[in-house]
């Protein structure tokens, strides 16, 4: 699904030099290269405070615990997500309370979300979906409506930009009080191990996630509050500066990929190719088909055989999850969800795809379609 080898190697001498610096430097954790990435980063964005963490999943329990909610308070996100977004508010003692997906982008309704708050409700968090953002001009408008923090997922979107109804244009991540970002090596921005951000504007939130991040401490050996080992490696950092520098350059190249695709499956009836956002980029994370009285399962193994990789980001909504039963909900509570789970898969979607590999992929696609 993506080239690493490949793009590793146009740009190997430059991260095996990077690499060896750090090594030869010893400062391997929190060294200059974690800095001068957090700085880097931060002018990227826009942000005011990026503070660097272990991956993901920490970035999202470190905004929570900062945000102090307390067990019993409910976070609203969806349904149709990675586990991680969920399984942090339940490890946390909070209440998830899941919502539907809009039928046109993957991503969160904003509909469904205001239905869902409740007096306990203290946050939401919209997952940018596959690569481009939610309606954050309507999640933003009714969280400030009642009084509910944002926490951006922002783990499949970092480098879009989201475009408000007055014109201002924000980076994914950075539009609620807090954004969260993984740095998986298959991220549009990865590093070569595990990583990952989180961002916000606010100085005190920005201080206290330093510190949370560091053991709850401050001063060394002396901890105010509890806190996590939740740090990103100085070699790592280094990877990621020179990653960063090109992503712009990588969403690119992902988008034609995409407009090949669209162009390859255009009005076929039984594939929908994904639709943009009229008010967001998408930098294609992933490259997501709906497809229509077509056995995906049966497309997926196809494609194995021509050593086509796909994959079927979600099978299971987290509403169905084992791990997250709830009488609260069952099945049919959230039908847009369930049906991406019956029917989406995604193709191979990375900085490397080349026409060679473009032709032979839709071909493969368009020949099962055809004749099935």
């Amino acid at each position: 699904m993506v080239d690493l080898k490949s793009q590793y190697e146009k740009i190997s001498n430059e991260i095996d030099n990077a690499v060896l610096d750090v090594i030869r430097s010893t400062q391997y954790i929190n060294g200059p290269e974690v800095k001068k990435f957090q700085q880097e980063l931060e002018g990227y964005l826009g942000s005011k405070h990026v503070i660097p963490c272990a991956n993901g999943t920490d970035a999202l329990q470190v905004a929570m615990m900062a945000l102090d909610l307390k067990p019993g308070d409910e976070v609203i996100t969806p349904s149709f997500t990675f586990v991680a977004t969920v399984e942090v508010i339940a490890l946390l003692g909070l209440t998830p309370v899941l919502v539907d997906a809009d039928p046109k982008t993957f991503n969160m309704d904003p509909d469904a979300f205001r239905r869902a708050i409740t007096p306990k409700t203290k946050a939401v968090v919209p997952v940018h979906l596959f690569g481009q953002c939610c309606d954050m001009e309507k999640i933003l408008e009714i969280a400030k409506e009642f009084n509910l923090y944002v926490i951006e997922d922002n783990a499949q979107a970092i480098g879009a930009d989201y475009r408000f109804g007055d014109g201002t244009i924000k980076k994914a991540g950075t539009m609620g009080i807090i954004g969260c970002t993984s740095f998986f090596p298959s991220k549009n921005l990865g590093c070569y191990g595990d990583g990952g951000a989180i961002f916000t504007d606010n100085d005190a939130l920005a201080h206290k996630m330093r510190v949370i991040v560091n053991h709850g401490m401050e001063v060394r050996y002396y901890h105010d509050s509890i806190g996590v080992n939740s740090r990103l490696d100085s070699i790592q950092a280094s990877i990621l500066r020179i990653k960063l520098r090109r992503l712009d350059q990588y969403a690119e190249a992902r988008r034609n990929a995409a407009d090949y695709y669209d162009r390859a499956f255009a009005n076929h009836p039984k594939l929908v190719t994904p639709q943009r956002s009229e008010f967001s980029t998408h930098v294609f994370h992933q490259y997501t088909l709906i497809t229509n009285n077509l056995d995906r399962f049966g497309l997926q193994e196809f494609l194995q055989s021509r050593e086509i990789p796909a994959m079927v980001y979600y099978p299971v909504a987290m509403h169905m999850q084992k791990a997250y039963t709830d009488t609260r909900y069952k099945e049919g509570d959230f039908p847009v969800t369930e049906a991406f789970c019956k029917c989406v898969i995604s193709l191979p979607m990375h900085t490397e795809l080349d026409q060679e590999q473009l032709e032979y992929i839709t071909a493969s696609v368009l020949e099962f379609a055809n004749r099935t």
